[in-house]
């Protein structure tokens, strides 16, 4: 980062020198122009400035010497005489050759200045005596001046031959932003045009036009990259203002802050980085005063005094990460849900019920805040929803983990750039729709003779197995509301992802990969959330390009309230329904034992707040999803000891003859399959017998009897035996 600050320095310094000879010779015949001394003045005070911030301390010695002299000009204290302006440009062009030198070495050589210092310190203190002007030299340089006898060598055979090599500020040069915009607009038309005339050559055999046309493939390829790299900056470029920003919330806050930074060179396009500045500034502001405690609360759970906040970037499939964490107190799950139920976010019987992902992601609601008082840092429930809004906008997604009393960590996931990205082409009832290959993870073809074997059903949801795992299935025609059936034939399924979640969508044909211009929508669309753009074709006609991220929104994959059963099969589930095997649901019930509960009934696994347990007479109740479901305590029940009375109860709900009970457990161990052996035991009510599991003794639980030995509710003995 020093190296690249050293040659904006060097970049930057040439133009601003430049200005500074225009306007020192513009005041010499405009002596009274106070703008003119104003912006000569700024222009050496920056560079003074930015070359002390970066050690280049004979470079900062002589701007300084410059400076006293135009301060004491613009001032009035001095006239902009001929000769004073002649020591100025020379002063300029000692700037000149130490940049010159900074720029190829990346530091300072061995220039001194010593005499044209010494000259600028003569004129500050008060010295009326000017050099006299060389002849010959414009009264600009004298013979005995060191700098131009450095500056100026005598022509050799040498130097004809072999010149220097051109500095930073030779090799680079500054462009209008909008410029840059206009000329990816104008090659995102020439992509379009190389598309439709790579089509065309592809259906005819005409040798001379497939030739010129592959060229053109080519150089227009070569073209978009270079074009691409002109648009892409290093992320570091807005970290730089970081350090800054924690050292002074850090002495604001009374905390001890450490920053660092992880990725810094990591690019991504100019416009994504704009976009997400605002929203990083936010949540390292957020780590330091919501995330991070006070060096005594620090002290008093036994951690370091001084708290960390970490930034990291990396290029993942395609896209960026990036990470802000810090080594706090975590996010309280049980005030942010308390907060939610007094706005109304969320009712007060489902709070429970929420996932930590769920009760995080109300965090984003507009004007939602946990501080307890308002300050000029927090408290007004404005920022972490502009933070989620600027971050989709440009295609991003913002997720939210937490380990209470130890960490909280925010990870964005951003496209690289959003002018044109590579695409798979697929067709479904007819019509083409591009989907950008950052949310393509591989493409399935399921046989005819494979659908209905491969294919299952879990609560009537379509999933598919996919190494060992459960893929839920969405139907692209029926989302789209696209008339007819999907094919009677082979299948094909594109497994995409959206936020860290995988979902197989189900199309009629996948056509090509190709390079796409994104357009944006009109207004009129805007809306359709399983829309994300347009682009155009080869054939000239318009394909939609498909939001991921909005198709599983829409369909509730990323709502896990909604989920029930489905999530656990994508989390957990590992392997088939085959003949034999037993999907199994295992569980801690007490005193180091565990337990298995068939899968096939169990509807959902939740934890339950204490505060949330209530009585029904001599039972323990939950209200859940507008019923009262009564509770069973299958720790108790086995003889294990009865829980702590403020400990939350982790619930297994499960479905039996039309009802939902929720049995208590100790904890959640795991969901598998295999094939089971069964042992009968000696009559212990609730047990079925014993088995072996993954190398462990485990009873095999007879959740009917438990119900029934329960007194929650009664059941006839025909359907206890038919269980």
């Amino acid at each position: 980062m020093q190296q690249q600050l050293i040659r904006d320095l060097v970049m930057e310094s040439a133009e601003a020198l430049d200005q500074f000879e225009r306007d020192l010779l513009a005041l010499e015949t405009n002596q009274q122009d106070s703008d003119l001394l104003n912006r000569i003045f700024r222009i050496i005070h920056s560079l003074k400035g930015t070359s002390g911030c970066l050690a280049l301390h004979k470079l900062e010695k002589l701007a300084h010497a410059g400076e006293n002299v135009l301060s004491l000009l613009r001032e009035g204290r001095l006239d902009p005489s001929k000769e004073l302006v002649s020591t100025l440009l020379r002063f300029s062009d000692g700037l000149r050759k130490t940049l010159a030198e900074v720029g190829e070495t990346g530091a300072e050589g061995t220039i001194e200045h010593a005499a044209l210092i010494g000259e600028l310190v003569a004129i500050e203190q008060g010295s009326t005596r000017m050099p006299p002007a060389a002849a010959g030299s414009a009264g600009l340089f004298s013979d005995e001046d060191p700098l131009f006898q450095q500056a100026t060598p005598g022509p050799t055979s040498e130097t004809a031959a072999a010149p220097e090599p051109g500095t930073v500020a030779d090799s680079a040069i500054r462009v209008d932003v909008g410029q840059l915009d206009r000329i990816m607009d104008l090659v995102g038309e020439l992509v379009l045009a190389r598309n439709q005339i790579v089509r065309f050559a592809g259906n005819t055999q005409d040798a001379e036009l497939i030739k010129p046309t592959q060229r053109l493939n080519l150089i227009t390829s070569k073209l978009q990259e270079n074009i691409m790299k002109t648009r892409m900056q290093p992320i570091g470029n807005v970290w730089a203002k970081f350090p800054r920003l924690v050292r002074d919330l850090s002495l604001e806050l009374g905390k001890q802050v450490a920053l660092s930074m992880e990725g810094a060179e990591t690019e991504l396009d100019r416009t994504i980085l704009e976009a997400i500045k605002d929203p990083l500034t936010h949540l390292v502001r957020n780590a330091i005063d919501h995330g991070l405690e006070t060096p005594e609360a620090r002290r008093a759970v036994g951690k370091p005094l001084e708290g960390q906040v970490k930034l990291r970037a990396l290029h993942e499939g395609g896209q960026v990460i990036i990470q802000v964490s810090d080594d706090g107190a975590g996010i309280d799950r049980e005030k942010v849900l308390r907060k939610a139920v007094q706005r109304n976010l969320v009712a007060a019987d489902e709070a429970s019920r929420l996932s930590d992902r769920e009760v995080f992601g109300l965090l984003f609601q507009p004007g939602f805040s946990t501080a307890d008082q308002v300050t000029n840092l927090s408290g007004r429930g404005v920022g972490m929803d502009v933070v989620k809004r600027n971050i989709e906008r440009v295609g991003g997604a913002v997720d939210v983990q937490s380990d209470p009393g130890r960490s909280t960590r925010i990870r964005i996931k951003i496209p690289l750039t959003l002018a044109i990205v590579p695409a798979l082409i697929v067709r479904c009832a007819g019509n083409r729709y591009a989907i950008p290959q950052a949310s393509l993870v591989e493409l399935v073809r399921i046989g005819e003779d494979q659908v209905g074997t491969l294919i299952e059903y879990v609560e009537q949801c379509p999933v598919y197995r996919l190494r060992g795992n459960l893929l839920p299935l969405v139907h692209l025609r029926a989302q789209l509301r696209l008339e007819g059936s999907d094919s009677s034939g082979a299948v094909f399924l594109l497994v995409l992802q959206a936020e860290g979640r995988q979902f197989g969508l189900v199309v009629d044909e996948i056509l090509d990969t190709e390079e796409i211009v994104v357009k944006p929508l009109g207004r009129e669309l805007k809306g359709l959330a399983v829309y994300a753009g347009a682009t155009i074709m080869g054939d000239g006609r318009v394909a939609l390009i498909l939001d991921v991220m909005g198709i599983a929104r829409r369909v509730g994959l990323l709502n896990e309230h909604s989920a029930s059963l489905r999530d656990a099969f994508l989390q957990d589930a590992k392997s088939s329904v085959a003949s034999g095997r037993q999907s199994l649901l295992i569980v801690g019930v007490g005193g180091g034992k565990q337990a298995a509960i068939p899968l096939a009934s169990v509807a959902r696994l939740e934890e339950f707040a204490c505060s949330h347990v209530e009585r029904a007479g001599t039972s323990d109740v939950v209200q859940y999803r507008g019923e009262i479901m009564p509770l069973v305590d299958v720790v108790q029940a086995l003889g294990g000891a009865a829980p702590e009375s403020d400990s939350a109860r982790r619930v297994v709900v499960y479905a039996l003859d039309g009802r939902n009970f929720g049995l208590v457990v100790e904890h959640i161990v795991d969901i598998l399959e295999c094939e089971v052996k069964l042992h009968r035991t000696a009559n212990q009510p609730g047990i079925l017998g014993s088995a072996v599991v993954q190398k462990r003794v485990t009873d095999f639980l007879d959740v009917a009897a438990l119900v029934a030995q329960s007194g929650v509710a009664s059941f006839e003995k025909a359907e206890v035996e038919q269980l």
